[in-house]
């Protein structure tokens, strides 16, 4: 045995303690430089995050800056400038924003490729207005959805909006734009298999009810269930074509919408007989051209078009007969026709526009008839839609 030495002992003991305290600070300035390295790679990676982000930002600013520049900035041309009357006559073509799905107001025949419709034929009027002969014709039909409508308007996309759009104080005051009067009066309603256990409008709590997305009749739905503190399903589709297939394929209870235009849209069900509106009405529904804001000389023309019909109704003066006012002596249908006075040209239109809009479209009895009225389909009765001679709430504006 090695006899034990206390200072050897001391000398070994202090080693030993050094050769920890030396491991000790090893292990911990390893563990200082991992600490800074990890710090070092999380500054990297913020830094590489937010370039990143930055080049989604910018990629997004360059995908939807334009979007939003045509949206929102390209109107600013038109506020003040009042061209487009100028723009249509240069272009000699008027371009309607309208439907291609909603036979009876605005519908592309897959026959013979050829847009027809009630609110066709008001863009064809407001043709008919400002070219003049022929003009009629010279029209292009945009086919626009709901949610795209007043983006297509403001960005010039559009001269006239003519379809079945609700005038309400938040679309004439946010959306820049302008209603030209009131071409069509309807009422929201819902419309249920014969098979249903639903009676009225009420009775469809907690059911699924289709409807087009970005329309008043999705707002409308959900405030008049709100009201009555009833839950439902709202069950919004990009479009009516879409809404309407799925409460088809019963995926839905309901469809909601325009009366009028649920009429008319069951005949593209599998089943046209098997349907039926429900009791009760949701909402007023004034429908009308709409154009952009600060070109106040296009409103006129526009209101003035339909004016220019309601006043052939009640005149008499009809698409058959147009020719046999040319004569008359009376004095109100001649300023109305332009055969005495220059009432066009305070427009920027020939004197004759109304002439040119009844002889080659019609009044406006001619073009209800003709697309919703008896001579259609869909016979639908005038009612709200009459004149106020015969109790309805059209009341036509003097031509002088």
């Amino acid at each position: 045995m090695i006899p034990s030495n206390p200072c050897v002992n001391a000398l070994v003991l202090i080693a030993t303690l050094f050769g920890l305290t030396a491991c000790d600070n090893t292990a911990n300035n390893q563990n200082k430089f991992k600490l800074v390295e990890l710090k070092n790679e999380n500054l990297n990676l913020e830094s590489k995050l937010e370039h990143a982000s930055r080049v989604i930002s910018e990629m997004q600013n360059t995908q939807y800056g334009n979007i939003r520049e045509l949206v929102v900035t390209e109107p600013a041309k038109f506020k003040d400038s009042g061209n487009t009357l100028e723009d249509v006559k240069d272009r000699k073509r008027l371009r309607c924003g309208g439907n291609a799905d909603l036979p009876g107001f605005g519908y592309l025949s897959p026959d013979d490729s050829q847009f027809s419709g009630f609110d066709i034929d008001i863009c064809r009027g407001i043709a008919a207005a400002t070219l003049g002969t022929q003009g009629a014709d010279l029209y292009e039909v945009i086919p626009l959805t709901s949610r795209l409508r007043f983006s297509a308007l403001q960005s010039g996309q559009v001269d006239v909006l003519t379809r079945n759009t609700t005038w309400t104080l938040s679309r004439d005051s946010e959306f820049r734009a302008n209603y030209a009067g009131i071409t069509f009066y309807d009422g929201q309603g819902v419309l249920v298999r014969n098979d249903s256990e639903f009676n009225r409008i009420s009775e469809l709590e907690k059911q699924s009810i289709c409807v087009q997305e970005g329309s008043t009749s999705a707002l409308n739905i959900a405030a008049y269930f709100k009201s009555l503190d009833k839950q439902v399903e709202i069950s919004a589709h990009l479009d009516r074509v879409a809404a309407l297939e799925s409460y088809d394929k019963g995926i839905c209870e309901a469809y909601t919408a325009d009366k009028t235009s649920l009429m008319v849209q069951k005949v593209l069900l599998s089943e046209p007989n098997e349907h039926h509106l429900l009791e009760g009405d949701i909402s007023r529904e004034p429908l009308g051209p709409v154009v952009r804001h600060g070109d106040d000389n296009w409103r006129d023309i526009v209101f003035w078009t339909v004016q220019c019909m309601l006043n052939a109704e009640l005149y008499g003066i009809s698409i058959e007969n147009v020719d046999n006012f040319l004569e008359t002596e009376d004095s109100a249908i001649a300023l109305l026709l332009g055969i005495e006075g220059k009432l066009g040209e305070k427009l920027g239109l020939s004197s004759d526009f109304c002439y040119q809009v009844v002889k080659q479209v019609g009044n406006y009895e001619d073009i209800y008839e003709r697309h919703l009225g008896y001579k259609s389909k869909f016979s639908f009765p005038r009612t709200t839609n009459a004149l106020y001679t015969d109790g309805g709430l059209f009341y036509p504006l003097p031509f002088r």
